[in-house]
């Protein structure tokens, strides 16, 4: 049986799709769906500052990428036709139009599921994977809350 590969990091470095695609992609990959998240220079929401300076994104890197395997780990679950799949965030300070984190799933077809594995990756990242956020604009800075709260025991 051939190992699917899976990737998930956390990492100061600039994402490199090239790079990550490679190595999620098999001979038999015919199919690769990719979510990237930019940092947004113009906000204006929930209350938030209109324009973005920069944000700075901190983690546990340990923490978060056990959270990280967990999500890759249900995508196989509810998608076995998912051959590779890789689940990046960047820290540090992130300027607009800057990438900051990747979802990418390959598999043979892009009938098999792989755009519904990847929107739900970066869904249960958002919802599980501890990354603390703060958005700094003119007016100041903000923690941008997330949607996790850990149970007890995690």
């Amino acid at each position: 049986m051939t190992e699917f590969p899976t990737i998930y990091s956390i990492t100061e470095d600039e994402l490199d799709l090239n790079s990550l695609l490679a190595q999620i992609t098999l001979p038999s990959t015919g199919a690769a769906c990719v979510f990237t998240g930019l940092v947004r220079g113009e906000t204006g929401r929930d209350g938030l500052p209109p324009r973005t300076e920069y944000l700075e994104y901190e983690a546990y890197a340990p923490m978060a990428e056990a959270k990280m395997r967990q999500v890759a780990d249900e995508i196989r679950g509810r998608w076995p036709t998912v051959e590779g799949i890789a689940i990046v965030q960047r820290v540090g300070r992130l300027y607009p139009r800057t990438p900051t984190v990747l979802i990418a799933c390959t598999a043979p077809h892009r009938d098999t599921g792989v755009f519904d594995a990847a929107r739900y990756g970066i869904d249960r990242l958002k919802e599980i994977v501890p990354i603390w956020k703060k958005e700094v604009s003119p007016e100041g800075e903000v923690w941008v809350e997330g949607e996790y709260t850990p149970t007890p025991g995690e």
